[in-house]
């Protein structure tokens, strides 16, 4: 009997619901194709460097999904279907906070979490489910209106969850059940063709586009696959040349001279797709939703948590420096809108970030695997147990851990950029409580700590490097 494993399913269910998603919106096969131009383009550029944060194999197949569900009910089901395909909920973001405008949902991602995992096909589903509970959006009579819509529907076949339960208690299946488990996993995230009650979905979305896409319908579906690419702003100056219309800026770090860190994203705006609605006479029409929009993203290094607050910091700081210059409309006129926070955001990073992995490391705000030199030149130096002395002479080499996982700002940029409104927030109300440790309760799994992650993996190769060197340690 031939056995799929985890990592083959999960690599067969991202490449089936990707030909999927470009069969439904096929800007996403345009934007795949400028990706893979984009990417040549830097590999004959930049040689082996292109290949500092992954292989150019792992960069072209990466993509991230991301869904939206309604209840932890829903959400313990996805952790099923992902948890079959090797993927653990890593994170707990929360864009009710992260968004000016109306996003009442709390996330985390699926992905894999060991580095050969990750090495050999790192596709993850940011998945984001309502918060109905939370009074600054829902009144308690469309709260319970929402729970009651909520609680009858199904989203996911029987037959796939129970396949799903096996996948994850065997870490495989046979080959037939394996190809059973994925085309029931893809239709289950293709977009639904049920009527809409229109009258219901206008009612979600005049408080949120993105509860209406949750809540006013009966199903789930992929929002967004997203790409990797090595140059985004060449990639953003290419599709807006082809007519897309892209999002006002990219998400994330600015572009600057020095290391690439942690994630930047930008997306084309939300497609205007054709969807049958049931009027509240019973009769139906056709109609259009914006929901669903093209995402794409460059990796970085991963930050430390002193390197995350760095970076909240320099961002901060940049939104403030630019609403300081915009305060008169002539100062306006001189920030330049979004190309000026990018400039100011630039000049920032260029004064105050370190400006090599060399820095990065040694000032540990960044994450890498520390690797003995097997070849280093014997000059008579006996290794020292420091890591910029061993590093500045050439005892262990420094390879940055790639950033896997999300923002929480940056995420809640691109929905905001792709809503049909700002929504209602009623902010003289107490927020609802949602944390990591209520996520976890939900899912029923522990919800990983990214920087835990990041820190094991850094940690193990510091004792093997030490070990290999003769050292008690490495300070």
């Amino acid at each position: 009997m031939v056995m799929v494993s985890q990592g083959r399913l999960r690599a067969a269910f991202a490449r089936r619901l990707s030909e999927m998603y470009g069969q439904e919106v096929p800007a996403y096969r345009t934007l795949v194709e400028v990706c893979r131009k984009v990417n040549d383009g830097v590999l004959r550029r930049a040689g082996a460097g292109a290949e500092r944060l992954g292989s150019i194999e792992r960069v072209t197949a990466e993509r991230h999904g991301a869904i939206r569900v309604g209840t932890p009910a829903e959400l313990r089901q996805v952790a099923r279907i992902f948890g079959a395909l090797g993927m653990r909920p890593v994170g707990f973001y929360d864009l009710r906070e992260a968004a000016a405008s109306a996003v009442p949902v709390v996330s985390t991602a699926f992905r894999p979490v060991a580095a050969d995992e990750l090495a050999g096909d790192p596709f993850r589903v940011f998945t984001s489910m309502l918060t109905p509970a939370d009074p600054r959006f829902f009144d308690p009579d469309l709260r319970e209106r929402l729970d009651r819509f909520l609680a009858v529907r199904r989203l996911f076949p029987p037959e796939l969850l129970e396949l799903a339960d096996r996948a994850g208690r065997q870490r495989e299946l046979p080959r037939e059940q394996a190809e059973r488990f994925t085309h029931l996993a893809v239709q289950a995230f293709a977009l639904g063709r049920e009527p809409i009650d229109q009258a219901w979905y206008d009612t979600l979305e005049r408080v949120s586009a993105v509860a209406a896409d949750i809540g006013g319908v009966t199903s789930t579906h992929i929002n967004h696959l997203t790409p990797r690419v090595l140059d985004i702003d060449e990639l953003y100056a290419r599709m807006t040349e082809r007519g897309i219309t892209m999002i006002d800026q990219i998400q994330g770090p600015p572009r600057w001279s020095g290391p690439d860190v942690l994630l930047r994203q930008t997306s084309f705006r939300a497609l205007a797709e054709p969807r049958a609605l049931r009027r509240p006479d019973g009769g139906l029409t056709t109609g259009s939703l914006r929901v669903r929009f093209g995402e794409v993203e460059a990796r970085g290094i991963a930050l430390t948590r002193a390197g995350r607050e760095r970076y909240d910091d320099l961002q901060a700081r940049a939104d403030a420096n630019l609403a300081d210059r915009s305060a008169d409309r002539s100062a306006a006129r001189l920030a330049g809108g979004v190309d000026g926070r990018a400039r100011a955001a630039r000049a920032l990073w260029e004064r105050e970030f370190p400006a090599t992995e060399r820095d990065l490391a040694v000032e540990r705000l960044a994450y890498f695997t520390y690797r003995p030199v097997p070849d280093r030149p014997r000059d008579g130096r006996r290794p020292g147990t420091g890591l910029a002395d061993l590093i500045d002479h050439g005892w262990v080499r420094a390879e940055p851990i790639v950033y896997e996982d999300f923002l929480p700002r940056s995420a809640a940029g691109i929905f905001q950029s792709n809503l049909t409104g700002q929504g209602v927030r009623d902010d003289s109300r107490a927020a609802a409580d949602y944390d990591s440790d209520w996520l976890a309760g939900a899912i029923g799994a522990e919800v990983l700590d990214p920087f835990t992650l990041y820190e094991s993996q850094q940690r193990r190769s510091l004792e093997d490097a030490a070990h290999a060197l003769g050292l008690p340690e490495i300070s």
